[in-house]
């Protein structure tokens, strides 16, 4: 089944804050169970292209220095564990369990998100049409400017993803992709400080982008990743 394309602009207004670029200044991750009983039912996208995205924006945001925030729900009793090769990036980033299906209702989750002083948060995780939306629309409620990663989130059918992004875009929030975002926080390929590490990411998460990027050093193509 195609994908539903969202065709309803978001809540905003032009000159909206939206425009404002994100950068590792004012922004925040926050992924969402993305745990192994929920990726046993997902079939909007691919499980290993969903652990792949998911590891290349933890990435981004380790590079970037952009805090992150990871969730579980009934870790113990019923999901499992946060996605270990997504974790692996983040040793030190202990997800935030919870009994709620809505992760904005773990109040030192919310605590722990206005402690950092930023007011946009990327959000992804699993399901779209619950444990994303919901926090989705309560940040936006709160005032958060909220951009889903459409590509690092999925739902047990392709219409229940699309829907779910559909009533996020219609709510105000921005669908983003996660290699849009890398690219987004490098913004100037003259920034050595952190283009070396984004150029290594895409070559290990960004498919045949990643792959242009080692044929053109083979090549002794130009200086830049593109």
């Amino acid at each position: 089944m195609a994908a539903i394309l969202p065709t309803t602009a978001p809540a905003q207004q032009p000159g909206s804050r939206y425009l404002e670029p994100l950068s590792p200044d004012n922004s925040l991750l926050l992924l969402v169970d993305l745990q192994p009983q929920y990726a046993f039912t997902v079939a909007s996208i691919d499980t290993q292209t969903l652990i792949n995205n998911a590891i290349g924006i933890t990435k981004a945001a380790k590079v970037f220095a952009v805090p992150t925030v990871l969730a579980t729900i009934s870790a113990q009793s019923f999901a499992g564990p946060f996605f270990p090769q997504v974790q692996a990036v983040l040793p030190g980033v202990t997800p935030r369990d919870r009994t709620a299906i809505n992760a904005w209702e773990d109040q030192s989750l919310v605590d722990e998100i206005r402690r950092s002083g930023r007011k946009k948060i990327i959000v992804g995780g699993l399901w779209t049409d619950s444990c994303v939306t919901l926090p989705v629309l309560s940040a936006l409620r709160d005032g958060y400017e909220v951009y889903v990663l459409a590509d690092v989130a999925g739902d047990v059918n392709q219409m229940s993803h699309d829907m779910a992004m559909l009533r996020m875009v219609q709510a105000g929030a921005t669908p983003v992709t996660w290699l849009a975002v890398l690219l987004e926080g490098q913004r100037d390929w003259a920034r050595e400080k952190t283009a070396g590490a984004v150029s290594e990411i895409a070559k290990a998460h960004g498919g045949a982008f990643g792959m242009g990027i080692t044929y053109a050093r083979a090549m002794g193509i130009g200086r830049t990743s593109k």
